[in-house]
């Protein structure tokens, strides 16, 4: 077979420059590697790819994402995006085969590798841990896209002797694939994964657990929001069984926690009529809508939006036709979520936008002969 991959990708007339320049080696051509390569391709970067996989690694190869690394590349940059239980070794490896390169990993546990390779005696000032919060249900190279990153936090933890220019080298990583660099501690960063995605992760798998063995009548019923809040159930365990594990301690705390404000619904809803029992179940309702207000909405922005629900037709150009028609009336849409019912020839489209464009999208779709089903406002 020919690799026609040896040539970076040339830079589309007009693309903005990229920050990155020589060599980038990716260490891993999983999801995250070969979506890296992807991305720096398309600005023209030389991007080499490694894996232990070789299967893995031709697919990466076939599909774009890179070269096959050779004995003669000379790395300005190293970025590792293998699993969690052997990124400290393969760190050491590679900072130890490539004495001027800088080396970044895109694992999602940021202290247990940086303590390990501590207490080796490994020489860490060209190391820099950081993190793309990016990713999607489907792993493999065959999943990787090159916007995986676009608009995504990309977390980069240095510390006191790391040098300006290598921390400039991990950034420019970082932005040339679209994302936005944010610095953190490797501590502050772990406490932040554990509440933002490691426990939700377990809350989500526990949840799902229970639809196992639910009756088939039951499943029937289910709506957006069990999907909404399961969604990430479907995720590999292998990895979790790594990823939790880095970061048990902060993951504990939490859950020890959740467990009691659980027990303390549970004891309240055991004698709902109690003094004092309908008050905790409006404050833990009240709580999750506080928190929800605290997350950040379209474009990292904390901006609110209204929704409407359209009734569509469940034929082919009708979700098309309807976001032409909302273009005409000058709406913007914000969000979009799709329901459908079992059986039914119908999906509800959930559509945000701006407070002061709810009424007339509103007004606007059903002179148009669109089928309202309801608003934020009802």
């Amino acid at each position: 077979m020919t690799d026609t991959t040896s040539a970076p990708t040339a830079r589309r007339a007009g693309a903005v420059a990229p920050r990155l320049s020589g060599t980038v080696r990716v260490v891993g051509a999983g999801l995250l590697g070969a979506s890296v390569g992807h991305a720096l391709r398309s600005k023209g970067i030389d991007v080499v790819l490694t894996d232990a996989s070789p299967a893995q690694l031709r697919l990466a190869v076939d599909y774009g994402a890179g070269r096959l690394a050779a004995d003669e590349d000379e790395p300005a940059l190293i970025v590792v995006a293998v699993p969690p239980d052997v990124t400290a070794d393969v760190i050491q490896a590679e900072l130890e085969r490539f004495p001027e390169a800088v080396v970044t990993d895109v694992a999602s546990v940021k202290l247990e590798p940086f303590r390990t390779l501590q207490a080796r005696g490994v020489d860490l000032t060209r190391y820099i841990g950081s993190h793309p919060l990016a990713g999607r249900e489907r792993g493999g190279a065959i999943s990787a896209r090159a916007d995986l990153f676009v608009g995504r936090p990309w977390v980069v933890c240095r510390d006191e002797d790391t040098k300006a220019a290598d921390l400039a080298l991990v950034e420019a990583l970082a932005l040339d694939v679209g994302a936005m660099p944010l610095e953190m501690t490797p501590e502050e960063h772990d406490r932040s994964v554990a509440l933002t995605s490691h426990v939700p992760q377990v809350v989500a798998s526990l949840l799902a657990g229970r639809l196992a063995d639910a009756e088939e009548g039951a499943l029937r019923l289910a709506g957006q929001g069990v999907r909404d809040t399961t969604r990430i159930a479907a995720s590999a365990p292998e990895l979790w069984v790594q990823i939790l594990g880095a970061n048990a301690g902060p993951v504990v705390e939490i859950l020890d926690a959740l467990a009691g404000d659980l027990a303390d619904v549970a004891a309240a809803l055991r004698e709902p009529g109690a003094p004092g029992a309908r008050r905790i179940v409006a404050e833990t309702i009240r709580q999750g809508n506080d928190g929800v207000d605290r997350l950040p909405g379209k474009h990292g922005q904390n901006q609110r939006f209204e929704s409407l629900i359209v009734m569509i037709d469940d034929t082919a150009g009708q979700l098309g036709r309807l976001f032409g028609e909302l273009g005409e009336l000058g709406v913007n849409v914000e969000d979009l979520r799709l329901e459908h019912s079992p059986g039914a020839q119908f999906g509800l489209a959930e559509i945000s936008v701006d407070p002061a464009a709810l009424h007339g999208a509103i007004t606007g779709l059903q002179e148009r002969g669109w089928r309202i089903a309801g608003n934020t406002n009802d």
